[in-house]
């Protein structure tokens, strides 16, 4: 089985035609699917969390079939993962894709778990803390982009579980969770 870097990549990586979008109906929605779960896979294993559609990509090439994804393949592909709610155009004209490996609610969750799993309940703790702090280390919130931590923070915050305090610097922005 190949693998890029540790990810054991699946094995329709390897048949070329899974490069080239596929003109059946049926065929294409199979080849599809299977594209959006490496693309997911690989993104949480890996950490990544934006991919630049003019940008080179790992899974977008396979240097051994010589095969690589046109920009409209790339593009059908993250684009039924925005169209499920699993990733987010950043931009107008759709260069860049935020992945959301994990929906804004489980990030909330995640979130969550850590504070209580820290005892961290009715404790303040700066964003930064929360991203790349001693006790985030290993855990899913290590390196978090910091758009999908603010997004979560502010899900919190409307269901009453946090409240954000600006500080005079991105940096020093605070989180106070209660219980």
């Amino acid at each position: 089985m190949q693998k890029l870097g540790d990810f054991k990549l699946p094995h329709f990586f390897n048949y070329p035609p899974y490069f080239t979008l596929q003109p059946v109906r049926d065929t294409r929605e199979k080849q599809v699917q299977l594209w959006k779960e490496l693309i997911l896979d690989y993104c949480k294993t890996q950490k990544i969390f934006v991919i630049g559609l003019e940008e080179e990509f790992p899974l977008f090439t396979n240097p051994l079939i010589e095969r690589s994804l046109s920009h409209e393949a790339r593009e059908a592909f993250l684009s039924a993962l925005v169209s499920e709610g699993r990733a987010e155009w950043m931009d107008k004209g759709h260069k860049k894709c935020l992945i959301l490996w994990l929906r804004i609610q489980d990030w909330a969750d995640c979130i969550l778990h850590f504070v209580k799993d820290n005892g961290f309940e009715e404790s303040v703790m700066t964003v930064e803390e929360i991203r790349s702090g001693i006790e985030s280390r290993g855990t899913e919130l290590q390196g978090m982009d910091r758009t999908i931590l603010m997004r979560a923070l502010r899900l919190l915050e409307q269901k009453g579980k946090a409240a954000i305090f600006k500080g005079t610097s991105a940096d020093d922005e605070g989180v106070k969770f209660s219980a």
